[in-house]
């Protein structure tokens, strides 16, 4: 039997249905570092599901093990002699899959490089217009407007404007500087660069919307949560509402920004974290989901 419909099958109700589940639910915001993991691994389960399936596609049934095995002799990795060898259509048939991988992965290649050279021009920008604040550890910016953001990466720059250490109070600064460190200490630009990528891949699939939108809701989320292991919820909510109309450069995390409204609504009314069975059982099923669709593919094969 030929896996490629179910593998399909499979592709469309992540793709599709996932989305709409995990948004239903109220837990993701109790715990944005498992909810950040299950977006993720649906992402990469979905883009094996559809490079599995094309391979499936590809192959004719009774030449799938055989057209594996060829290659795989061809290659050197195995080595009996009753190897058939690989045709051209067997090559074919593994490069349409691998192309799919690689295009994500190229894509999110760029992503990368593209917002670190984004972020370069900037920092040179504020070696010129900025001063360095020891103390603060952080580059201000003489300007009126507040405003606060950090740009991660190679040389990571936490910058703080004049206006915003006018307005802000020694606690509300701490925990905005705080908030911008998690980005920088937790690498949240590689995270966001992975969505973007899956979201310009596959851009009219609802997984990447909706990967790309709460990705970028939950790194701010988890940032929060950073923050509140040195000030008080609401030392970081009125920071957040004063800042709340700060923007940000391209590449760079900001306090405020599209986000902050849902944030602050989240930290005025805090929940406790879902149950540890729970989050045992979804991180597992996290884990488990980019193994799925070979082992949809195993099965439907031995079906």
């Amino acid at each position: 039997m030929n896996a490629a419909p179910a593998l399909l099958g499979y592709a469309t109700a992540v793709g599709f249905l996932a989305p709409k589940l995990i948004l239903r639910g109220t837990w993701s915001h109790r715990a944005p570092v498992l909810a950040l993991s299950v977006w993720h691994g649906l992402s990469v389960s979905f883009t094996l599901a559809v490079a599995l399936a094309a391979y499936h596609l590809a192959t004719p049934v009774e030449h799938v093990h055989a057209g594996l095995v060829g290659l795989l002799h061809s290659c050197g990795l195995i080595t009996t002699t009753a190897t058939p060898d690989p045709t051209i259509a067997d090559f074919l048939a593994i490069a349409l899959p691998l192309s799919v991988v690689l295009l994500v992965l190229g894509c999110l290649a760029f992503e990368v490089l593209r917002a670190r050279r984004v972020r370069s021009r900037h920092r040179a920008v504020l070696d010129v217009v900025g001063r360095r604040s020891p103390q603060l550890r952080a580059t201000v910016l003489e300007h009126d407007r507040p405003a606060a953001y950090c740009l991660p990466g190679h040389s990571p720059r936490i910058v703080v404007s004049a206006g915003a250490l006018r307005l802000l109070s020694a606690e509300q600064l701490d925990a905005v500087l705080e908030h911008e460190r998690a980005h920088v200490a937790g690498r949240h630009h590689l995270a966001l660069a992975a969505a973007e990528a899956f979201s310009k891949v596959f851009r009219r699939l609802p997984l990447a919307w909706h990967s790309r939108e709460q990705t970028s809701m939950l790194l701010e989320m988890i940032a929060d949560d950073r923050a509140l292991r040195r000030q008080p919820r609401q030392v970081l909510a009125t920071a957040m509402y004063e800042m709340v109309a700060g923007g940000a450069p391209a590449g760079a995390f900001a306090v405020g920004g599209p986000s902050a409204l849902v944030r602050l609504r989240r930290l005025l009314t805090p929940q406790q974290r879902p149950h540890i069975a729970f989050r045992g059982s979804v991180a597992a099923a996290a884990g488990a989901m980019p193994l799925v669709p070979l082992l949809v593919g195993c099965m439907t094969g031995i079906g």
